[in-house]
């Protein structure tokens, strides 16, 4: 099997898709974890679930950010950087603005109302959370009042990076073809060594903020990914050296997955904490964080490469699936977690069985998605508003006349 970076990439397609799949469920699992911080939390708490999402929260915003970088590393190639600025600020800061003003506000407003910091009333509240001038919630002010991307965090950063590589591509695509010489093995241990710095020095430093200005780990960590990323879209030889060892990331994936769990479920604890602290303890857990995050990146982007690198196969017989997923994710991303934290609102006073009420959250939340879609692409102002492609209808006068005559 051959790659090549001049034909479409259908598992790039795949793998996005799947990827804003899998933060479905993940943002439905944060409302069943004790550990972690968010918007609502269940009065049921799973330590279970909580390993079972460490296996994707190292590297399952990497991989977005990696996969949209390799696809607009391939776009480039058949589109002008002008055409691409102007399409990425179409489709990123619209439905941003969109999301901070009207997607995100029930977030908001249910948090501080499950923390007693708010009286009811939506509308009322709504008026004050645009007003930057607000004396509402000063504590959680801000410069901007009380408006807030929260989950949407991901679009300033991916336009910010996107930017940024176009107006470098002329070098980025100089250096790409100087890289083909390169052994992929060189090309990884590089990327595992800007990840492990990046843990190294800034990890404490600037702990994950998403606010854009100060969040420098974070910085450091996914913009180096959509470099490598975009790099790596342009080697066609790279690309099909992860698909032939695919297999192998998985395992090494598999191995510090394990090691991960073991140390946070407490079997490292005979090892006296000065280890842990000194420099050599660190860059041992900053490498198998390092190998955990690339190996399940790799390991994904070969099997897609191998299994899903077509436009119909097993998993979309005719290809309207993938057709669908590539329209309705933005949507579908924009809308997920209001709709899980105002479905879990209501579920909660039903005090279901934790496990029907899971299902409940998943089927509601998916159910609301698909209807919010279907509704957005049906008018211009919303298919603008939600990051879709729009396409304004031509008045022809001439063509008028002639319909009046029949």
């Amino acid at each position: 099997m051959t790659t090549t970076t001049d034909t479409r990439r259908y598992d790039v397609d795949w793998l996005r898709s799947l990827a804003f799949g899998l933060l479905i469920l993940y943002h439905i699992g944060m409302y069943y974890v004790a550990d972690w911080g968010w918007h609502i939390k269940s009065d049921t708490t799973s330590v279970v679930l909580q390993n079972v999402m460490i296996l994707t929260n190292q590297w399952r915003m990497s991989l977005l950010f990696f996969i949209s970088a390799m696809a607009l590393a391939l776009a480039q190639r058949h589109s002008s950087k002008l055409k691409l600025f102007s399409l990425r600020s179409n489709r990123i800061l619209i439905p941003l603005l969109c999301g901070m003003f009207i997607v995100v506000v029930p977030q908001v407003y249910y948090e501080a109302l499950s923390q007693q910091l708010i009286a009811p009333g939506y509308l009322n509240f709504w008026w004050q959370y645009i007003n930057p001038n607000t004396d509402l919630l000063v504590e959680h002010h801000s410069p901007i009042g009380l408006l807030t991307w929260n989950h949407l965090w991901f679009l300033p950063y991916l336009w910010c990076y996107s930017i940024l590589v176009l107006i470098a591509a002329p070098l980025l695509n100089a250096l790409a073809s100087r890289l083909q010489a390169l052994p992929g093995r060189i090309a990884l241990l590089l990327a595992m060594a800007s990840l492990i710095c990046a843990w190294y020095f800034l990890r404490q430093a600037y702990p994950s903020s998403h606010a854009l200005v100060d969040d420098w780990y974070n910085h450091a960590k996914y913009f180096a990914v959509f470099i490598a990323g975009y790099l790596f879209a342009l080697q066609g030889n790279w690309w099909q050296k992860v698909i032939v060892q695919r297999r192998w990331f998985l395992l090494t994936a598999l191995l510090c997955y394990s090691l991960i769990i073991a140390d946070r479920n407490g079997l490292f604890d005979s090892i006296p904490a000065s280890f842990g602290e000194s420099v050599s303890g660190r860059l041992l857990v900053g490498m198998v964080l390092a190998l955990n995050h690339w190996g399940w990146i790799l390991a994904l982007i070969g099997y897609a490469g191998r299994y899903l690198n077509r436009r119909t196969n097993t998993l979309d017989k005719d290809g309207r699936l993938l057709h669908y997923a590539n329209n309705a994710i933005l949507p579908w991303y924009m809308l997920h977690q209001t709709l899980i934290i105002v479905f879990a609102v209501w579920l909660k006073p039903l005090a279901l069985p934790v496990a029907i009420e899971a299902v409940l959250l998943i089927v509601l939340t998916c159910a609301g998605c698909w209807a919010g879609y279907e509704l957005i692409k049906r008018f211009w102002l919303s298919r603008w508003l939600f990051g879709l492609k729009v396409t304004l209808p031509v008045f022809n006068p001439r063509q008028e006349a002639l319909g009046d005559k029949h």
